[in-house]
């Protein structure tokens, strides 16, 4: 990625953030607002309160994803928590390399389903008054089986994706109808890849592991009652890990109870990592479902 792209990212995160506390902030002069906020360093993405007045908004499932809003007449001191397993069903594609060799990599949602063996995808965030600790984990785990011929043997493929970002942030703005928080953090990536033989024990296996600060924020808005939309993103690396990690997320969300909610949306996350003679160059992207529980 160039130069003026990487920093074009950035200076549009940071003046997220800037417009986030230049905007008047309404809590000051009514009662506060609660969300139980709950990806996918993007962080994702790249999305915690129990209310105790009837929500009027649904929860966002990914990292830096927002949580269902409230009338107005909930108590918002104390600890709140909600938990958000979802569904990411992403497609993949960029660039891998090592010591001078590249591979392109042009994967469909449908190419990595046929592949999947396990998977594991949630936030969960604590909220303490205007503090929020989003935490997003996802885990993936991808094989296939080859048959050599010409080694009467079968080879079996192996990889793994773990990504974990943590975030602690502050609700900026908590009015009824928007509520945005300034959010930062980091990402930790892991790639593994494994192939062994049945015939023999020749095996190899190689790993790639690295850790991006990040900034960021979301935004939720309220369009009634029960549905709620929120855009959310971040942006880090600066070479500290990679080159450049970022993702924007965009999730609309309906209660359905007090306490539950679904939300459906899209979710980017790209990033851009070079070690010595290795690099991953790679944008993941595709449809995310999932459900918000507040739990307290």
């Amino acid at each position: 990625m160039k130069l003026s792209q990487k920093l074009a990212v950035s200076a549009a995160f940071l003046g997220l953030l800037v417009f986030a506390n230049a905007y008047p902030c309404r809590a000051q002069v009514t009662l506060p607002q609660d969300s139980v906020d709950s990806p996918g360093n993007t962080g994702g993405n790249s999305s915690s309160s129990l209310t105790t007045a009837q929500p009027t908004s649904a929860p966002s499932p990914i990292t830096s994803a927002p949580a269902p809003q409230t009338d107005g007449t909930e108590d918002s001191s104390g600890w709140h928590f909600t938990v958000s397993p979802y569904l990411w069903f992403p497609g993949v594609h960029g660039e891998i390399g090592d010591a001078g060799r590249e591979t392109g990599i042009h994967a469909s949602a449908g190419d990595l389903l046929s592949h999947f063996r396990f998977g594991l995808m949630g936030v969960v965030e604590p909220r303490y008054k205007r503090i929020v600790m989003p935490l997003d984990i996802m885990w993936v785990r991808l094989g296939d089986d080859r048959a050599l011929t010409n080694l009467a043997s079968v080879a079996n493929l192996k990889g793994s994706e773990f990504i974990l970002t943590q975030k602690i942030g502050y609700r900026v703005i908590d009015a009824k109808m928007v509520k945005i928080d300034a959010l930062a953090g980091f990402r930790y990536w892991h790639y593994g890849q494994s192939v062994s033989f049945t015939t023999n024990t020749l095996n190899f296996s190689a790993s790639q592991n690295w850790v991006d600060p990040l900034v960021g924020g979301r935004i939720t808005g309220n369009l009634s009652p029960k549905v709620s939309v929120t855009i959310a993103g971040d942006v880090g690396g600066w070479g500290a890990g990679s080159q450049l990690d970022y993702q924007i997320v965009g999730l609309l969300g309906y209660r359905i109870k007090p306490a539950l909610a679904l939300q459906a949306g899209y979710r980017y996350l790209s990033v851009d990592y070079t070690n010595g003679g290795s690099f991953v160059d790679l944008v993941t992207s595709g449809v995310v479902f999932g459900v918000s529980i507040a739990l307290k």
